[in-house]
């Protein structure tokens, strides 16, 4: 096997793609596109994140929690407590009842709501729920058995604001018309906050009480609600707890469950679409890398007197064909490179790119504008990306996560790389003296 140094196959490369080949400019398209198309990729990635992460979180950290136990003595539920929390991996553990309800207002508005009662010092057993919760009015203040926390959108649509009354009925006691509104009703609620969590949902039909006032209008049972240091031990958690409750008196038909089990629709519409979205990926940096195939292909026909004045000066086949693949990796390196520092850039200022974005895009609308009224016609209206008319946010959320980055980078290099890889096959059929026969 013949020996060959790596330090002239780099050079050579180089001036391949530094000089171009013969005026082409298929080797800076090439950087070109995949530097455009990781860039894409990563800002795109990392806004979906933030859209889909902000919804999981809000509904783990309010909602649903981690792990769900069920069927147990609210008399018990002190030692129950105690006994979880002592457990490694345990973060908080936050008893809860929760009936659908029907809040109305002194002014005749009227929405129905999930109400759940929770203990006055919920806030600082869960940290994750306090950090979620973004108090318009008021606090988290429900020492009082007829204290009551509004959602800012539930609190707008029945009309009410901080120190209002509300009147709250469980609907499954109307539903049944045991005795009419006057027996359903709990009396008055008044309003000691007003909260908004970023979740529509939530912030349209929730309602929070103090637990000890849910007997007077319902008979929902109690539940606990557990969070754990990493969700995704939701498994192993769930048995370590089973196995730890289970010797306790009364905790025989104890019930647990996961919250894949309780959103696993949700969640699971949620991996269906970013599956998909690498699929896209993986279809974009094909395109990109048969661009190069065809290109390199080209290279290496053009480029036929070169290989075989290499061929005959004592280089191998395989060093000639590392020319070509090291020219691939050069493309790849420097296109993915250039895309995951802009990407990551713009990724990491979302909010200030999009407004850059809508500021360059309405002063050209304000340009048009004062044509069309030279010319008597109507205006156009500004754009905005996301309007906060349409769209329930207050800017738009990003996440970068450093696996999907890594995957999107390398997806962008090895394009390059394979595609040169192939197209220079066709240097094995390459015969140095036939080449140089005729020049």
């Amino acid at each position: 096997m013949k020996k060959f140094h790596v330090s002239w196959i780099g050079f050579v490369a180089s001036r391949y793609v530094g000089r171009g080949r013969k005026n082409s400019p298929a080797p800076i398209l090439a950087i070109l596109g995949i530097a455009t198309g990781v860039l894409a990729l990563i800002v795109i990635l990392a806004v979906m994140n933030g859209f889909q992460l902000g919804f999981i979180e809000s509904i783990l950290e309010i909602s649903s929690y981690h792990i769900r136990l069920e069927n147990f003595d609210m008399r018990s539920a002190g030692l129950l407590e105690q006994r979880i929390m002592k457990l490694p991996g345990i973060g908080a553990v936050v008893p809860f009842r929760e009936f659908q309800g029907l809040a109305r207002g002194k002014r005749g508005g009227q929405q129905a709501a999930l109400v759940r009662g929770l203990e006055p010092d919920a806030i600082e057993k869960d940290p994750g729920f306090a950090a979620k919760l973004d108090f318009e009015e008021g606090s988290f203040d429900i020492r009082g058995d007829r204290d009551i926390l509004l959602g800012a959108e539930l609190a707008r649509r029945l009309g009410v604001h901080l120190g209002d009354e509300v009147n709250i009925f469980s609907i499954p006691s109307l539903l049944a018309g045991s005795g009419g509104e006057e027996d359903a009703a709990a009396g008055f609620f008044r309003v000691r906050g007003v909260f908004r969590t970023g979740f529509y949902e939530y912030d349209l039909g929730w309602a929070y009480i103090n637990i000890d006032s849910v007997e007077d209008i319902s008979d929902a049972e109690p539940c606990m609600g557990i969070k754990i240091h990493d969700r995704f031990r939701d498994g192993p958690e769930l048995e370590r707890i089973r196995e730890s409750v289970s010797s306790l008196a009364g905790m025989e038909e104890v019930k647990l469950s996961s919250w894949r089990d309780y959103n696993r629709a949700f969640f699971g519409a949620l991996r269906t679409e970013k599956l998909f979205m690498f699929i896209l990926v993986a279809l974009i940096f094909i395109v990109v890398g048969l661009n190069i195939f065809q290109a390199q292909r080209r290279t290496v026909l053009e480029r036929r007197e070169e290989i075989g004045l290499l061929r005959a000066v004592g280089a191998g086949e395989r060093a000639v064909r590392l020319i070509f693949v090291w020219d691939g990796f050069l493309i790849g390196f420097t296109g993915a490179c250039s895309g995951l520092v802009l990407g990551l850039v713009i990724a990491s200022n979302i909010p200030a790119f999009f407004g850059f974005l809508e500021a360059a895009v309405n002063g050209g609308i304000a340009i048009l504008n004062f044509f069309f009224d030279l010319a008597g016609v109507g205006e156009a209206g500004e754009f905005a990306v996301f309007s906060p008319a349409v769209f329930y946010l207050k800017e738009i959320p990003s996440r970068i996560i450093a696996r999907e980055v890594v995957l999107v980078y390398l997806f962008g290099l090895f394009s390059a790389l394979l595609a040169a890889w192939f197209a220079s096959g066709k240097i094995s059929r390459t015969n140095p003296a036939e080449v140089l026969r005729y020049e």
